[in-house]
């Protein structure tokens, strides 16, 4: 029987129950969402000495920040050609320099909040999934190091098994400065960093309206209305009718994992020799790395839609489907867990971070959100508290998209040019 529960949940230590802590009647800031987002605001807040209430419909972390694959990754989810193109040189520089700033950041507050979370820099590898995917890394690794000034490496198909052990892929591109994660130890590690600075978390307390004040904010929840100077959104993929405005500008898309039963270790020291992440060229990508205990976790846009149990339990036979394309050794291994969660997209796939109608804001990270939400919910605390905060993802436009309230009712035509542009492309 497959536990359709989080792998990474049945391996991080269990964090103190938060749902019946009395709520205060006001805060200098409500955050609304704990995941990496919200707690890293809250704890660079709190070390301030501002008084700040996390408030999570869930459980700490419930979402895709204990969901996810833990690959740490630099740059962002669009390439640098694309980058380049739709800001420019300069701004595609500081976007992507941030990015490395922010796995600079994740590293040091793991280490100075000493969260026992596997953080490793174990780099990770693109995979080619057509001979033209890779004659495109050439002239991307050519722009990453003229432009970024950013080392890259690649191997052809000839030479990939010493990196990947499989046949499936035309040629890798390996990033050294990547790294991987267990997500869930990491946010529960997080929480706990948060609240020894001084944060309250409070659990099962949904943020159901949010009006203006005479003296601030409202925020409204079933346990009753907290007053606060300033409130931030960071719900990401989870975002809902509290933050309207907000929900017209974003999309929610379920991402979907499976994990195996842990591997032979010559089973697994063959297919992925140096433990890197991996993420393949697909649109439709793929994207896998093995557990602390050998495990494969392999992920994928298996449903292009919002995660739901009927949609993460269709997607098993899927992603295990194509985890035994790339592996065939592993058409006999069994599944243990099946999980999803939902990822966060703009329309142009690159974060943002500002102020809406006067609430804060800092989501959509496009799959690339572990050490970007982290780094972001610091820099949203800096604009927060007013001691700096520079972003180059903080005055991009941020239009609401047409015909659209929340509701991806456009996913399924989405899902069709993409696997379209996978066949063509």
């Amino acid at each position: 029987m497959i536990k359709e529960i989080p792998f990474w949940w049945a391996t991080a230590p269990e964090l103190p129950g938060y749902a019946d802590k009395p709520l205060p009647q006001r805060a200098d800031v409500v955050v609304i969402g704990s995941g990496y987002t919200g707690l890293s605001a809250a704890r660079s807040l709190a070390q301030r000495g501002v008084n700040v209430v996390v408030l999570e419909k869930e459980t700490i972390g419930w979402g895709a920040s204990s969901r996810n694959g833990g690959q740490v990754l630099t740059g962002l989810a669009v390439g640098p050609e694309a980058l380049i193109k739709q800001v420019g040189v300069g701004r595609a520089r500081e976007m992507h320099a941030a990015s490395l700033r922010g796995l600079d950041f994740i590293e040091e507050l793991i280490r100075a909040e000493q969260i026992d979370c596997d953080f490793q820099r174990v780099g990770h590898i693109e995979a080619a999934c057509k001979p033209a995917h890779f004659a495109h890394f050439q002239h991307a690794q050519e722009l990453l190091a003229r432009e970024f000034n950013h080392p890259i490496r690649l191997l052809d198909r000839s030479q990939q098994r010493d990196e990947l052990g499989t046949n499936y892929y035309h040629g890798v591109l390996i990033d050294e400065r990547s790294a991987g994660v267990q997500p869930a130890k990491y946010v529960r590690g997080l929480a706990r960093a948060a609240e020894r600075a001084g944060a309250q978390l409070h659990e099962k307390t949904p943020a159901l309206a949010i009006e203006r004040s005479a003296a601030g904010w409202r925020v409204f929840t079933p346990r009753g209305p907290i007053g606060a100077n300033e409130v931030l959104i960071a719900t990401n993929g989870y975002t809902d009718a509290a933050a309207p405005a907000l929900r017209k500008r974003i999309i929610p898309v379920g991402s979907y994992l499976i994990a195996t039963e842990p591997l032979p270790a010559e089973v697994a020291a063959k297919i992925l020799p140096r433990r890197r992440m991996v993420y393949d060229s697909k649109n439709f990508l793929a994207y896998f790395r093995l557990s602390s205990d050998n495990r494969l976790v392999f992920g994928g846009r298996a449903e292009y839609k919002v995660s739901s149990p009927q949609t993460t339990r269709r997607s098993v036979s899927i992603l295990r489907r194509g985890m035994i394309e790339i592996f065939p050794e592993l058409a006999n291994t069994p599944i243990e867990y099946s999980w999803s969660g939902n990822v966060c997209f703009t329309f142009d796939r690159l974060p943002r971070i500002g102020r809406m109608n006067g609430l804060h804001y800092a989501l959509a990270y496009a799959g690339h959100g572990v050490s970007l939400a982290t780094y972001l919910g610091a820099q949203a605390a800096d604009f927060i508290s007013g001691t700096g905060g520079q972003t180059p993802f903080a005055d991009r436009p941020f239009d609401p998209i047409p015909l659209y309230n929340g509701t991806p009712w456009f996913m399924p035509l989405g899902a069709l040019w993409y696997k379209l542009l996978d066949v063509v492309g």
